[in-house]
Protein backbone atom coordinates (compact mmCIF):
# COMPACT_ATOMS: atom_id res chain seq x y z
CA UNK A 1 0.00 0.00 0.00
CA UNK A 2 0.84 3.64 -0.79
CA UNK A 3 -0.10 6.51 1.12
CA UNK A 4 -0.02 10.48 0.42
CA UNK A 5 -0.50 12.76 3.34
CA UNK A 6 -0.84 16.34 2.15
CA UNK A 7 -0.35 19.79 4.10
CA UNK A 8 0.20 22.98 3.47
CA UNK A 9 -3.63 24.63 2.93
CA UNK A 10 -5.27 27.28 4.50
CA UNK A 11 -6.49 30.76 4.40
CA UNK A 12 -5.08 33.46 2.58
CA UNK A 13 -5.59 37.01 1.43
CA UNK A 14 -5.31 37.90 -2.58
CA UNK A 15 -1.73 38.04 -3.78
CA UNK A 16 -0.35 36.29 -0.61
CA UNK A 17 1.71 32.90 -1.14
CA UNK A 18 1.12 29.39 0.22
CA UNK A 19 3.29 26.02 -0.05
CA UNK A 20 1.65 22.64 0.06
CA UNK A 21 3.47 19.72 0.85
CA UNK A 22 2.64 15.70 -0.32
CA UNK A 23 5.00 12.77 1.25
CA UNK A 24 4.30 9.61 -0.24
CA UNK A 25 4.65 6.40 1.81
CA UNK A 26 4.43 2.95 1.83
CA UNK A 27 5.60 -0.04 -0.48
CA UNK A 28 7.35 2.40 -3.36
CA UNK A 29 9.97 1.18 -5.59
CA UNK A 30 10.52 4.33 -7.47
CA UNK A 31 7.81 6.77 -8.27
CA UNK A 32 7.36 7.96 -11.74
CA UNK A 33 5.54 11.98 -12.32
CA UNK A 34 3.90 13.08 -9.46
CA UNK A 35 1.29 15.68 -9.60
CA UNK A 36 -1.28 18.52 -7.79
CA UNK A 37 -5.06 18.38 -9.30
CA UNK A 38 -7.71 20.95 -7.81
CA UNK A 39 -11.07 20.99 -7.73
CA UNK A 40 -13.50 23.51 -7.07
CA UNK A 41 -17.26 22.92 -5.95
CA UNK A 42 -19.55 22.69 -9.05
CA UNK A 43 -16.39 22.08 -11.32
CA UNK A 44 -14.32 19.13 -12.21
CA UNK A 45 -11.00 18.23 -11.03
CA UNK A 46 -8.07 19.59 -13.03
CA UNK A 47 -4.66 19.05 -13.02
CA UNK A 48 -2.55 22.21 -12.10
CA UNK A 49 1.03 20.96 -11.99
CA UNK A 50 2.95 17.80 -12.69
CA UNK A 51 6.64 17.15 -12.48
CA UNK A 52 8.50 14.05 -14.01
CA UNK A 53 10.72 11.54 -12.46
CA UNK A 54 13.88 13.44 -14.64
CA UNK A 55 11.92 17.29 -13.53
CA UNK A 56 10.32 17.47 -16.59
CA UNK A 57 7.24 20.18 -15.19
CA UNK A 58 4.17 21.62 -16.82
CA UNK A 59 1.47 23.81 -15.82
CA UNK A 60 -1.96 24.97 -16.04
CA UNK A 61 -2.12 27.99 -18.07
CA UNK A 62 -3.42 30.00 -14.97
CA UNK A 63 -0.78 28.72 -13.01
CA UNK A 64 2.34 29.42 -15.39
CA UNK A 65 4.75 32.43 -13.34
CA UNK A 66 2.83 32.13 -10.30
CA UNK A 67 3.11 28.63 -9.05
CA UNK A 68 6.37 26.22 -8.97
CA UNK A 69 6.28 22.62 -8.63
CA UNK A 70 9.21 20.76 -7.05
CA UNK A 71 10.02 17.34 -5.87
CA UNK A 72 12.79 16.06 -3.59
CA UNK A 73 13.30 12.41 -4.68
CA UNK A 74 15.09 11.02 -1.48
CA UNK A 75 12.11 12.26 0.68
CA UNK A 76 9.44 11.09 -1.92
CA UNK A 77 7.93 14.46 -1.33
CA UNK A 78 6.32 16.45 -4.15
CA UNK A 79 5.94 20.91 -3.61
CA UNK A 80 3.37 23.40 -4.93
CA UNK A 81 4.65 26.81 -3.99
CA UNK A 82 1.89 28.72 -4.91
CA UNK A 83 2.29 32.63 -5.30
CA UNK A 84 0.32 35.82 -6.22
CA UNK A 85 -2.91 33.79 -5.32
CA UNK A 86 -6.03 34.85 -6.39
CA UNK A 87 -9.61 33.81 -5.04
CA UNK A 88 -10.29 31.59 -8.41
CA UNK A 89 -7.47 29.35 -6.93
CA UNK A 90 -9.96 28.44 -3.99
CA UNK A 91 -10.23 24.62 -4.22
CA UNK A 92 -9.51 21.38 -2.68
CA UNK A 93 -6.10 20.42 -3.89
CA UNK A 94 -4.77 16.65 -4.61
CA UNK A 95 -1.62 15.32 -4.11
CA UNK A 96 -1.55 12.30 -7.20
CA UNK A 97 1.72 10.33 -7.69
CA UNK A 98 2.18 6.67 -10.24
CA UNK A 99 4.34 4.94 -8.24
CA UNK A 100 5.72 1.55 -8.47
CA UNK A 101 5.26 -0.99 -6.05
CA UNK A 102 7.31 -4.05 -7.42
CA UNK A 103 8.95 -5.12 -10.83
CA UNK A 104 5.61 -5.89 -12.49
CA UNK A 105 2.86 -3.53 -10.46
CA UNK A 106 2.54 0.36 -10.77
CA UNK A 107 -0.90 1.94 -10.00
CA UNK A 108 -1.75 6.21 -9.51
CA UNK A 109 -2.36 7.16 -5.99
CA UNK A 110 -3.86 10.29 -4.64
CA UNK A 111 -3.71 12.27 -1.46
CA UNK A 112 -7.31 13.13 0.67
CA UNK A 113 -7.19 16.53 -0.11
CA UNK A 114 -5.99 20.14 1.80
CA UNK A 115 -8.17 23.16 0.91
CA UNK A 116 -6.63 25.99 -0.26
CA UNK A 117 -8.73 29.71 0.04
CA UNK A 118 -8.05 32.85 -1.11
CA UNK A 119 -9.99 35.28 0.14
CA UNK A 120 -10.63 38.78 -1.88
Amino acid sequence: QVQLVESGGGLVQAGGSLRLSCAASGSIRSINAMGWYRQAPGKQRELVAAISSGGTMNYLDSAKGRFTISRDNAKNTVYLQMNSLKPEDTAVYYCNADVRTSLLRSGTYWGQGTQVTVSS
